[in-house]
């Protein structure tokens, strides 16, 4: 049990953040600098979000398959844009075993004909498998999907938002057209929205990312934007039209129906698992996280009050409890009867983000009742026994309803059209949100917003209005509105 208290998100954000990961269990740090350890809460959340997703992309016709954590240098090499945006990440493997010197010291020997690269994202190593595999124009559409770790090597790591090493699924099809690959991308940026409002209750916007911010090696990447409570923005998830370049770049072709040979056009997308990072953030209050349950792995906690007073009764009944819960709502229902006080137990299950605590003591047991607790909002309910299950699966869909309205309406509180260069200064360093600001479509431009504010461009919203204006920086001519702000 962690009995450390937590920084009040006001006094202190980064610190808050990093108390609560702490407080619920979610990860702890490593021997390995920039890398983190799951611990088995924080895993959990990813098992249920691998649940969720995959069972998703199935029902798509996506399939899973593994590919290698070793790229050959050559295959990082061959599209030039895309190594232009990951050589700087890259770890890469010179040498395949370690000799003691004279000294006894080990010292690695036995230098690569050709250096590994690990993997920073798997394009090229899954597309050198493409060329192989894909003939004609049967073998289309291609669609898999793979679950992963990544290594991008990180100077400023925190915890699920940025580490060298991170787990992802990205998700690599072919097809012969140029309009099914852009369905594709869309199909898949709708399936992540879906997933992060509906089951993490997240709220999003859905926009393209400028040329500037885009994929390295796409023609354009859609993405997710979620704001967390401190200001900044966060991308939740994306998926990249890729066109042709990687295609050509590998020789990744098809026979047609009319047998002439031509290039497939590819997508790729992904969600990783800075996702939870997102969760702690946008749910999170001073007591802890709070998980929506339903991506919850305990759903709700029993805790036996004054046993010694109830005896073996007030366990019982538990038990009885916990069993209906889990046979008839299929959640998960743990008892809670380790040795401590009551208080400190209710405490630890709330730095946990538990969505529903029951309190059973005597009194309840003498009155075939009990106490039903709402995380979210504390609010406590006496519950006839007859009536728990009804109550708890209402309490459950009220407690996820909740927390998606209480952040939608957060981040349109934070959300403002900013016209003026003076405000949007303010506003960026100051409170920050989403600034709907109008940009001329310059990259210099773009660059210098970035360098006196840090607030970049998180996307062109996908439902933005035509809307003449002036480029809030330079004063251009801008034809509609993007979304700026600071972002993790």
């Amino acid at each position: 049990m962690n009995n450390r208290k937590i920084t009040k998100r006001t006094e202190d954000y980064s610190r808050w953040y990093l108390d609560l990961i702490e407080a619920a269990e979610l990860a702890d740090s490593s021997s390995v600098r920039g890398c983190m350890v799951f611990r088995p809460n924080g895993y959990a959340l990813w098992e249920n979000i691998q649940k969720v997703l995959g069972s998703a992309f199935k029902v798509l016709g996506i399939q899973n398959a593994y590919f290698p954590l070793f790229i050959p240098k050559n295959l990082i090499e061959k599209e030039a844009k895309h190594v232009e945006g990951f050589a700087k990440e890259c770890a890469v493997v010179t040498h395949h075993r370690l000799e003691a010197n004279e000294e006894g010291v080990l010292v690695p020997t036995g230098l690569l004909e050709e250096p590994l690269v690990v993997r920073p994202t798997s394009e090229t190593i899954i597309y050198s498998s493409f060329q192989r595999w894909i003939h004609s124009y049967r073998d289309l559409p291609l669609l898999i999907n793979q679950w992963a770790n990544v290594v991008r090597w990180e100077m400023r790591p925190r915890p699920f938002l940025r580490t060298t090493e991170f787990l992802w699924q990205e998700g690599h099809t072919a097809h012969s057209t140029e309009e099914e690959a852009g369905e594709m991308t869309m199909r898949m940026i709708e399936v992540y929205r879906r997933f992060v409002e509906d089951h993490l209750a997240i709220p999003v916007v859905i926009g393209k990312k400028s040329e500037q911010e885009k994929f390295a090696g796409a023609l354009y990447t859609t993405c997710l934007e979620a704001l967390m409570q401190d200001g900044k923005a966060l991308q939740a998830a994306t998926s990249h039209m890729l066109g042709q370049n990687f295609a050509k770049a590998f020789d990744v072709k098809f026979s047609d129906q009319g047998g002439e040979e031509q290039f497939v056009w590819q997508t790729s997308w992904g969600l990783s698992t800075r996702i939870i990072g997102a969760l702690i953030m946008v749910h999170g209050d001073d007591k802890g996280v709070i998980i929506p349950p339903k991506i919850a792995a305990l759903h709700a906690v029993i805790i036996p009050v004054a046993v010694e007073v109830g005896g073996k009764e007030i366990v019982q009944r538990a038990y009885t409890v916990a069993a209906k819960l889990q046979e008839q709502l299929g959640i998960t229902v743990k008892i809670d009867e380790g040795e401590g006080r009551v208080g400190a137990k209710f405490f630890e299950w709330e730095k946990k983000g538990v969505p529903i605590r029951i309190e059973i003591g005597p009194k309840e047991l003498a009155a075939n009742s009990l106490i039903v607790v709402r995380r979210d909002t504390g609010e406590k309910v006496l519950v006839d026994d007859v009536g728990v299950v009804a109550h708890v699966e209402n309490t459950l869909a009220a407690i996820q309803k909740n927390l998606f309205e209480k952040a939608l309406q957060r981040q349109n509180e934070h959300s403002k059209k900013v016209n003026s260069w003076d405000e949007f200064k303010e506003k960026a360093v100051g409170s920050g949100g989403f600034l709907y600001s109008h940009w001329c479509g310059d990259v210099a431009c773009e660059s210098q917003i970035k360098k006196e504010t840090l607030a970049t461009i998180r996307c062109i919203p996908l439902n933005s209005e035509d809307e003449q204006g002036k480029c809030v920086r330079c004063g251009g001519d801008s034809p509609r509105r993007v979304i700026f702000a600071k972002a993790y």
